[in-house]
């Protein structure tokens, strides 16, 4: 039995007409039977390292009892020169998140995945504490399992206060080995109760926390004496909710 974890992430490869340009990671989100890719922004578009794609490929599995075989899913990024991907900002700017509507009718009949829905995301009830473990699912430098095109994951802990922004940011601090590759991911930590509920798939019981952006460091550090800081923002999650709105 593969983890459905592991069939809710994959891998985006962006591209200028058919020049590779990066890869980074994407996760499935449901809400109202629309389903939607969910990465990093800066996956899409990126000003200041002049990153201007203009369509990704996605990796889908296509057979559920071999997941050796898989298809590749392209996605053009723009209709009649206006972007297809929803992004938000708020009071401190643009929000590092883009969602891409899928078309089910567009994937392959045996496409083979588990998606998010608003039920995953995280309840303002449930405490999450500094220290508390997560796990980020995505393809570091692009590794992965490529027999069966499956992501790995990083341990990580919440590091700074989630029920506060940090800085006044819509994003909470981890702490865990991350690279490039990683934009996208999903930041999430297990919840076994949610394995009871009735309106959720309990097949994926985890608590959608975040979305993994970039690493985080200080200006001001001396690149010959001090280490990186091992640390990285990840946005929360509910951002989803607004984006998916219709």
């Amino acid at each position: 039995m593969i983890e459905p974890l592991l069939l809710s992430t994959l891998q985006i490869s962006t591209y200028e007409h058919e020049h590779l340009l990066t890869k980074a990671s994407g996760f499935f989100f449901e809400r109202d039977e629309k389903l939607f890719l969910v990465t990093s922004r800066h996956v899409l578009v990126d000003e200041p390292s002049d990153h201007h794609p203009n369509r990704i490929e996605l990796e889908i599995h296509n057979n559920p009892e071999n997941l050796a075989e898989s298809s590749v899913f392209s996605i053009l990024l723009f209709n009649d020169g206006e972007s297809v991907w929803r992004q938000g900002s708020d009071s401190a700017g643009d929000i590092d998140v883009a969602v891409i509507e899928i078309e089910r009718d567009s994937l392959p009949d045996t496409a083979t995945y588990f998606a998010f829905t608003p039920a995953h995301l995280h309840d303002s009830i449930e405490r999450i504490e500094i220290g508390t473990e997560m796990l980020i699912i995505g393809f570091p430098l692009g590794f992965h399992d490529t027999l069966h095109h499956l992501p790995v994951a990083r341990r990580a802990i919440n590091a700074s206060s989630f029920s506060m922004r940090f800085q006044g940011n819509g994003y909470f601090l981890t702490d865990a080995r991350t690279h490039r590759g990683m934009s996208g991911a999903p930041v999430v930590t297990r919840d076994e109760s949610k394995i009871e509920e009735e309106n959720l798939n309990s097949e994926l019981p985890s608590t959608l926390l975040g979305i993994h952006s970039a690493r985080l460091d200080v200006g001001t550090r001396d690149l010959e004496v001090d280490e990186a800081l091992g640390l990285n923002c990840a946005w929360f999650a509910d951002i989803l909710l607004t984006l998916t709105s219709d």
